[in-house]
């Protein structure tokens, strides 16, 4: 590995997967034409987004359980636009935890009433909401599992009746689940799956068809999965490194084994943070996402050093978000746990710097 990639999105990948997924762009599957110039309908990519979408419902458990994997363009951000047109009919109800589930309450809003059943929003979205209601006759209820921005992270989710949906782009595939729970899940691929392009959208099929507006086809589910993600022409290249990266998940023994990893790199992280006098953390110690690691320096004055510092190591992306400042350590499922030690060897460097000062 050239460096020690901590960035939050579009993150590491496995070196594995990128060979792989350069050697296509040259010569796909020994066709000598370009995987990126292919047909999308041609036998060749519809095996490669067919295996995709089942290694999808594989991984969380769900094959043959009613749900429907499909890959679409346009983000999150799209999403919290879709999420609303194919459910919302009356109410819904959402949790705010963060500025893309922030972001997700806006756009519901224009389809109907949008009840906040709780925000951590007044102390920088630095905690995880508890003891909220959902209200029993909402069309649905919304969470953001993982908040990258901030670095918290849910860790129980609520039982309700009321279909649950919830954005996980930033730590789908990375730790175990009951997934049965939710009744539609989607997640830019990005953050822990492959390249900005795609996303991944699991859908309970049950749950559509009940809102009475009509909905244009790109924006209506039950028309993707129509056409097996191919209304229109997916992002061919995304589509192809997210079946390579979750191949190389589930060769790895799947989500339990990556979850055994990450806990791992978390745990290390996070202990030097809460050692080490020179940092503390930003979030609650209660909520810390195992994805996403915020933290300051508690002397200001050393930034510049501790900044060239990690820079030297060969660390990139460890700039907190332009919202929040700090630094950020983004663990994703394909950064390896000796990165995770580099980082923490800097701190421990700097602490070593600061009492011969």
């Amino acid at each position: 590995m050239k460096k020690h990639n901590f960035s939050a999105g579009p993150c590491i990948l496995p070196q594995e997967v990128l060979q792989k997924a350069s050697d296509a762009i040259l010569n796909f599957n020994d066709d000598n034409l370009s995987l990126i110039e292919i047909s999308h309908r041609s036998k060749s990519f519809v095996a490669v987004i067919e295996k995709a979408r089942s290694l999808s419902l594989e991984l969380l458990g769900l094959e043959n359980k009613g749900y429907k994997a499909l890959f679409l363009q346009g983000g999150a951000s799209l999403e919290f636009l879709m999420v609303a047109y194919n459910l919302l009919n009356k109410k819904a109800a959402y949790l705010n935890t963060g500025t893309w589930a922030d972001k997700a309450i806006k756009e519901a809003k224009a389809f109907g009433e949008v009840v906040e059943v709780g925000s951590s929003k007044d102390k920088g979205y630095n905690y995880i909401p508890k003891g909220y209601k959902i209200p029993e006759d909402a069309d649905y209820f919304h969470c953001t599992s993982n908040n990258t921005v901030a670095g918290t992270q849910i860790k129980e989710f609520p039982e309700t009746n009321v279909p649950l949906v919830c954005d996980m782009s930033s730590d789908i595939f990375s730790r175990q689940l009951d997934f049965e729970k939710f009744d539609l899940i989607y997640a830019g691929a990005q953050k822990n799956m492959g390249p900005a392009g795609a996303t991944l959208v699991i859908i309970k099929e049950e749950i559509l068809g009940k809102v009475e507006r009509h909905i244009p086809s790109m924006l209506n589910y039950q028309i993707h999965i129509d056409k097996d993600s191919m209304f229109n022409t997916p992002s061919v290249f995304a589509v192809y490194v997210s079946m390579l990266t979750l191949q190389w998940l589930k060769d790895l023994g799947g989500i339990k084994f990556i979850e055994e990893v990450n806990n791992k790199k978390a745990a290390l992280l996070y202990a030097e943070i809460d050692r080490n006098p020179l940092f503390k953390g930003i979030v609650a110690k209660e909520d810390r996402s195992t994805m996403n690691a915020t933290f300051t320096l508690t002397d200001s004055s050393l930034t510049e050093t501790f900044d060239k510092m990690w820079v030297a190591a060969g660390i990139n992306g460890l700039n907190g978000h332009r919202s929040v400042g700090g630094y950020r350590a983004s663990m994703y499922n394909a950064l390896p746990l000796y990165s995770v030690q580099t980082l923490v060897d800097v701190m421990q460097e700097l602490e070593r710097k600061k009492k011969l000062i």
